[in-house]
């Protein structure tokens, strides 16, 4: 089972490797976008043709991985309380720990709109800039937790 699963992955992301550097080759050497079609405001700045194609390739990749991840967790949550009920609620204190970092990180944020000169978009509202600024201050919390975890592990193995 286990090499059929393996084979199945690997043939996954052998696909996926193929997609993305077609998608990647379209965005390099497709050329530039016609001027009428560009979003860019400075007309001297260059746009390539298919740089929309990127975008969403990179929105599949991502709700892909999303997918992926919460379908994984679910499944070894589920198994996990099948034998061991006691050890699958503990398996969730990371998920809980994860909540509470957002749920702060959300109250520290600010919603105060930004000047930003010649900016006419809609996003310049406190709900997106709070979730920005939950975002980018779980991503440094996380971060800062990854690398004292890996000095913390660092030296507890040189004590061993």
């Amino acid at each position: 089972m286990k090499v059929r699963i393996q084979k199945v992955s690997s043939a996954v992301l052998y696909v996926m490797l193929v997609v993305t550097l077609v998608i990647l080759g379209l965005f390099f050497f497709g050329g530039e976008a016609p001027a009428d079609q560009r979003v860019i405001a400075d007309a001297s700045m260059s746009q390539p043709a298919n740089t929309d194609s990127l975008i969403y390739w990179m929105y599949a990749l991502l709700g892909i991985t999303i997918l992926v991840t919460i379908v994984g967790a679910l499944y070894k949550f589920v198994s996990a309380l099948i034998d061991s009920p006691l050890q699958a609620l503990k398996s969730l204190i990371g998920i809980i720990l994860l909540v509470v970092v957002l749920v702060v990180s959300w109250n520290v944020g600010s919603g105060v709109p930004l000047n930003m000169p010649a900016y006419d978009g809609t996003e310049n509202v406190y709900e997106w800039l709070k979730l920005t600024d939950m975002f980018l201050y779980t991503i440094y919390t996380l971060m800062a937790v990854l690398i004292l975890l890996m000095f913390g592990f660092g030296i507890a193995k040189k004590f061993k």
